[in-house]
């Protein structure tokens, strides 16, 4: 993953906005809080699979965050999502949180996560779903 992302890059863009809670003692926003931005992103990105959450679900097995740049509050973020890798059970979902006014990547992640089926509690081969989504916006 390069630094050199703009939000043009990502074709799946969710919205939100810093809350106050999210400040630390530094008043930033707190590294902890950009996970819980990063996962309401993904639950949003992985609804557009239409997928059951029984017999057709995802598990994240990996998460890794690096941070780019401090974010104060108030402020507007843009999370570019896209599946980057695909596996026989697990794809990789890369995502960029962005300042919104200043169009500026302010930190970064890696997901892996695992095909699930959890009437048997196996992995299962990943969904067509998401290999679709793949092959139709990585081009």
């Amino acid at each position: 993953m390069s630094n050199n992302y703009t939000i043009q890059d990502f074709y799946f863009q969710h919205h939100l906005k810093t809350r106050l809670r999210d400040l630390d003692a530094f008043r930033h926003v707190n590294n902890a809080v950009f996970l819980s931005y990063i996962e309401d992103a993904r639950h949003a990105l992985i609804r557009r699979w239409n997928l059951d959450y029984e017999s057709k679900s995802i598990i994240a097995a990996s998460i890794k965050i690096d941070y780019l740049k401090q974010v104060t509050h108030p402020a507007d973020l843009i999370i570019g999502q896209r599946v980057v890798r695909i596996g026989n059970t697990s794809f990789d979902i890369e995502a960029i949180v962005f300042e919104k006014n200043e169009g500026v990547a302010v930190c970064k992640s890696l997901v892996t996560c695992v095909a699930f089926d959890f009437k048997s509690n196996k992995p299962v081969t990943v969904h067509s779903e998401i290999i679709e989504d793949y092959k139709k916006n990585n081009y």
